[in-house]
């Protein structure tokens, strides 16, 4: 199972951690595993690329663990995005909910 936690601070999303595999299917073939790649990837992608704010990252391909967090209260912009992160994981969540484990944590 691929555990999703979505940190928040001041009811703004400020970063996430997702660890582990989903299970769904093997090893490159996994399509929750990759649908949960592709979003949080995108996502960093796009705020180290297109905005301003300062953040910390950490991954573990082989446990499937990225950690993200900004490092103070991120631009409307980036809010933006990880929003748009946090909907797409909580559809993902919605429809494989045996395979991801989705919760929201005060920080």
């Amino acid at each position: 199972m691929t555990s999703i936690t979505v940190y928040k601070a001041n009811d703004l999303y400020i970063g996430f951690k997702v660890s582990g595999h989903s299970g769904y299917e093997e090893s490159g073939k996994d399509i929750v595993c990759a649908g949960i790649s592709a979003l949080t990837i995108n996502f960093i992608n796009s705020v180290e690329e297109f905005m301003d704010d300062r953040f910390v990252c950490s991954s573990n391909e082989e446990d499937g663990m990225i950690e993200f967090k900004f490092e103070k209260e991120p631009s409307k912009e980036s809010q933006v995005l990880l929003d748009s992160l946090v909907f797409g994981l909580e559809n993902l969540a919605k429809d494989y909910k045996e395979f991801i484990s989705l919760e929201f944590r005060e920080v």
